[in-house]
C-alpha cells in the first residue's frame, strides 16, 4: 500500500507540503488543476509548476484527483468529442510527470453532497454531516447558496462556473435515465482507455457521494452491481475503480471489505474513511477509528493486506479538531491521525499474513 494525501496546491490548502512530508509512511500528493475548468486541456507549465514544488520536499505526483468531466460528455451531446480530445492530450502531459492514476467521477451536477460542513460532535470537534430529510425536501439553489458560505477555499466538485448555470444545468439532465448515463460513460471510456493504457495510467472511477439519487438525478456508481458493470464496460485493467469507504459505506447494505477482494485487481486507487450513519439515513464523517462509525475499517484494510495491494490510498476525509481552520475535511490534524491508524491496521495484518505463510511454509 502506497500512502499518498490531497493536497489543493500553493496558496489553496492550510496544509503545507513541509507538514506533508513529516507524516509517517505518505509517499506523494493527491493533486490536481482546481482553477482549470472541466474539459480544458491542462497547461503544461502548470503541471510542471507542481511537480517542482513536489520535488522540492522528495513527493511524487502519480495520482491526480480529479481531471473533471465536462457536462457535455456526460449529457452524450455532440460537443462531447472536443473535451474529449482535450482529455486526451491531458493524459499524455501528466504521464511526462509520473502520473500513474487519474481519479474521476460520473455524477451530474454535484460531486458530493452534505447540509452542514461543520457539525458539532459531542467531543467538541466538527465534521461533515448530511440530514437526509433535508435534501429530500431542500431546493437545490439554497444548498448551494450554503455551500457558498465558505468561500475561502475552494470546493471540489463546487465549481462556481458550473453552478451558476444551476437552473440550466437541471433541465438538461431532466430526461437523463441511470442508461443514457451508463452509455454516456462508455463511450467516453472507449474513447479515453487506448489511451490510458497507451502512456501506462489506470483510470478509477470514484462513486457516487452519497451512493443514491439526490434531487432526481442519475446515479451509476452506487453499489457492487454499478461497479461491476462499469469495469465491464471497457474490459481492461485501466478501466478501474477509486474504493471509497466513506461514500460507499453511507449506505449500510454496501459491504466494502467483499468489493476489496471482488474488485482486487481492478483498484489502483483507495480512500479509507469512516462515517456514521443514523437509522434515518443521515450520516456524519467521524475519525478513522472503526469503532466510531458503522464503516469497518478494519476488515477493509485487512481485506486490502489479504489481496496485496500495492495501489494508493489516501485517509481521505477529517473531522476539524484541535480548532484548526481549514477546508471542509481536509484539515492536518484527523488525516494525520487516520493515516497512523490505518497504518497501524496495516502493520497488524500483514505480521499476522506473514506468521501464517511461515506456519504454512512449515
Amino acid at each position: 500500500m502506497k500512502m499518498v494525501f490531497r493536497w489543493y496546491g500553493e496558496g489553496n490548502d492550510t496544509v503545507t507540503l513541509k507538514q506533508i512530508k513529516q507524516i509517517p509512511g505518505v509517499e506523494g500528493i493527491v493533486w490536481a488543476l482546481h482553477d482549470v475548468p472541466a474539459g480544458e486541456e491542462w497547461p503544461l507549465d502548470k503541471i510542471m509548476a507542481y511537480k517542482q514544488l513536489a520535488d522540492e520536499y522528495g513527493l511524487h505526483l502519480e495520482v491526480v484527483e480529479s481531471v473533471n468531466i465536462h457536462d457535455d460528455i456526460k449529457l452524450g451531446l455532440p460537443t462531447r468529442d472536443q473535451y474529449i480530445d482535450n482529455y486526451k492530450r491531458t493524459i499524455a502531459k501528466l504521464a511526462s510527470v509520473g502520473v500513474k492514476t487519474i481519479c474521476y467521477n460520473f455524477m451530474p451536477v454535484f460531486d458530493w453532497v452534505r447540509t452542514d460542513l461543520f457539525k458539532e460532535m459531542e467531543d467538541g470537534s466538527t465534521a461533515m454531516f448530511m440530514e437526509k430529510a433535508k435534501i429530500d425536501n431542500m431546493d437545490p439553489i439554497e444548498l448551494v447558496r450554503k455551500i457558498a458560505e465558505n468561500p475561502d477555499y475552494s470546493m471540489p466538485g463546487w465549481e462556481p462556473e458550473r453552478l451558476a448555470r444551476l437552473s440550466e444545468l437541471f433541465e438538461a439532465y431532466r430526461d437523463v435515465t441511470e442508461t443514457d448515463l451508463r452509455n454516456h460513460l462508455s463511450y467516453f471510456l472507449e474513447q479515453i482507455i487506448p489511451v490510458a493504457e497507451r502512456y501506462d495510467i489506470k483510470m478509477a472511477i470514484h462513486p457516487d457521494d452519497p451512493p443514491y439519487s439526490i434531487f432526481g438525478l442519475p446515479r451509476i456508481v452506487k453499489n457492487r452491481d454499478d461497479i461491476a458493470a462499469i469495469l465491464k464496460l471497457v474490459d481492461s485493467p485501466y478501466n478501474g475503480v477509486t474504493l471509497c469507504s466513506g461514500s460507499l459505506g453511507s449506505n449500510p447494505s454496501n459491504d466494502i471489505a467483499a468489493m476489496v477482494r471482488q474488485f482486487a485487481d481492478r483498484i489502483p486507487f483507495a480512500h479509507i474513511r469512516n462515517v456514521h450513519v443514523y437509522s434515518n439515513g443521515d450520516f456524519i464523517e467521524t475519525s478513522h477509528r472503526t469503532t466510531d462509525g458503522t464503516v469497518d475499517i478494519c476488515g477493509i484494510v485487512q481485506a486490502y493486506s489479504e489481496i496485496g495491494f500495492t495501489g494508493y490510498a489516501r485517509p481521505d476525509h477529517g473531522r476539524h479538531i484541535w480548532d484548526e481552520q481549514c477546508r471542509p475535511g481536509y484539515g492536518l490534524y484527523d488525516r494525520a491521525l487516520g493515516i497512523m491508524y490505518l497504518w497501524g491496521l496495516w502493520d497488524s495484518a500483514e505480521r499476522t499474513k506473514d506468521s501464517r505463510q511461515e506456519v504454512k511454509a512449515e
